[in-house]
Parts: C-alpha cells; structure tokens; sequence
C-alpha cells in the first residue's frame, strides 16, 4: 500500500492539468500520485502520460458519471474547462460555450462531492460583470457575458460552493504562451519589429501555462490550510512597453510597443476579436485590482520555481519566432 494521496487531474493532456500531471510525476518527494482524466486512453498525450507512470481514466465532463467514478478514490481534484474546446456545428447549435462552460462545471462539482473529495482547485477567473457592469460600450458576447471564458468561470465558482465541495479557487491569467502565437511581435512593411497589445500603459499579468499546474501542485501541499480560499497566480506584472523590452532582448532587435484602442482591436473581425477586445479592456481598466490580487511573492512561496517573462524567454522551446 503506498502513503501517497491520489490526484485526479481533469484535462490532463491539455495545458493546465498536463502541467499538473507532469509536476506530480516530476516531484522528487513523491507526495502524491496522479490519475490522468481524458476522453480518450489511447491517444498519443494519453499513452506517453501512462508510459510516465500516470494512471490514464476515461472520463468526459459532459458525461457526469464517468467524472464520478474517475474521482472515486481520489484525495484531490484538479478541475478545468476550456471554452475554447473544437466543437462540432450541432454541439455550438445546442448550446452556447458559456453554458457548456457552467454544464460542465456543474458536473465535476456534483461528481466531486458524490465521490467526497476532500481537496478540489477549480480553475476559474474573475466574472468580468462586476467590473463593467452595464456598461453598454463594452459589448455583450455569447449571451449577457462581456468576457465569456471569464465571466461563466467566475459564475461557475458558486456551483462548488452550493454543493460544499472543499475547493480552492485558483486565477490564473493571460499565458505568455500567447506572445509565441496570434499575439507576438509582427514584423512591419518597414521591416520593424511591433507588439501590438490594446493595455494603454497599464501592466498586465501574465504566467507560462507550466506555471499553473506546478502553483496547484504547492496549494495540494498545503492541503486544508487553502480550503475556501481565493489564490490569484502570476509569474509576472509588465507594461505593453516592458513586455516589449523584454521580448527585443530576447530577440535581439528592438520591437516596438503599439497600444491598440479597445474598440480598434474588437473591429478587426476574426473570431473572438470583441471577446478578447473586452478582455484587454478589464485587464488594462481594472489593472490595479487584477494586478494586486496575483501577489508574486505568495506565489513564489507555492512555487519555488515560479518563471518570469525573461525566465520564460530564456527557454528554448517557448515558440518564440519572428
């Protein structure tokens, strides 16, 4: 029999809980071991997480009795949704990513409680709603939302509450992942590098994904002591021109900081351009609130190993290109 309590990680081949997974797997005290929750067993992310020594269970979160049995045993629970899911033309007709969001939610809090989990972190963010109110210059998305993958999270926190499910409510923020994708520098017809981010000149948090799963790992740690508790997580605070700064040193040529309007950014079409518009909007109006809920030291303190900006830069897979 091992001493070791049981993790079971929702989304396990996904960013945040192969962070988790992989952080568990990695612990050289062996604290924990971890069960592995994905729709499917055999995919290439299921079988490599096996081969690693992680248990792989089925489980979907649309399907509430296979989150319950995939939860049976466990200590603790890492749950997480992603409204950005690939969806098929009749699941979008069915239902709008916000309420499959809270659908979901609401199934792995009720397994959770089903199966008497005694530690869950549910992956949430701050309900832009209570920032903008009805403010009608910040456009309305998927419904009466104004940052959908933020606002169905922070609805959904009242979900595990209702149900009594011990639950620490982990925030994270904005990825530095991004800058490797749609949100890096571009290069200009000048042949000028230019970060084009909509945050005026107020900071904006950020954290590389990794960093997620390894802050849960050290909430599981401190076990009860985090029950009921709120923890906001960043690696780092940086003004579009820090930002800027940081990623010119790391590619070593200057890259220039251009601060999009808000409903400049929400104008340029592409899917989900007015919910990320809404979402740069609070980051950058709400800043001293968002910033000062993501006290870096408290992290750091979960997370010995917590990275940077420059730290996440300095990687050599980070992605970054120009």
């Amino acid at each position: 029999m091992t001493n070791e309590k049981l993790i079971a990680v929702v989304g396990a081949t996904g960013s945040q809980g192969g962070g988790l997974v992989r952080a568990i797997l990695d612990d050289p005290n062996h604290e924990f071991r971890v069960r592995a929750l994905t729709r499917s067993a055999t995919s290439e992310k299921a079988r490599a997480l096996a081969e690693a020594g992680a248990e792989v269970v089925e489980a979907d979160l649309d399907d509430g009795p296979s989150m319950r049995r995939a939860f049976d045993g466990a200590d603790g629970a890492f749950v997480v949704t992603n409204y950005w899911a690939e969806r098929t033309p009749e699941e979008e007709a069915a239902r709008t990513r916000a309420a499959m969001e809270l659908a979901q939610a609401d199934t792995a809090a009720l397994a959770a409680k089903q199966a008497g989990v005694g530690h869950v972190i549910w992956s949430t963010l701050e309900d832009t709603r209570e920032f903008f109110g009805t403010d009608e210059s910040v456009p309305d998305v998927d419904g009466a939302y104004k940052v959908p993958h933020f606002d169905a999270k922070g609805e959904a926190d009242a979900m595990f509450r209702e149900y009594d499910v011990p639950t620490t409510f982990l925030r994270a923020t904005f990825f530095f992942e991004g800058f490797a994708g749609g949100l890096g520098p571009l290069r200009g017809d000048d042949g000028k590098l230019t970060l084009t981010l909509p945050m005026a000149d107020q900071k904006m948090s950020g954290i590389a994904v990794g960093d997620i799963g390894r802050t849960a790992l050290g909430v599981f740690r401190r076990g009860q002591e985090l029950v009921g508790a709120t923890v906001g997580i960043a690696g780092d605070h940086l003004t579009g021109e820090q930002y800027a700064a940081a990623l010119g040193d790391a590619l070593g040529e200057e890259v220039l900081y251009r601060p999009l309007g808000w409903d400049e950014f929400r104008a340029q079409g592409f899917p989900g351009a007015v919910e990320m518009g809404n979402m740069f909007q609070y980051y950058a109006q709400n800043s001293a609130r968002f910033v000062g809920d993501r006290d870096l030291s408290a992290v750091r303190a979960l997370n010995p190993g917590l990275l940077s900006f420059r730290d996440w830069l300095a990687l050599p897979d980070n992605g970054i290109r120009t």
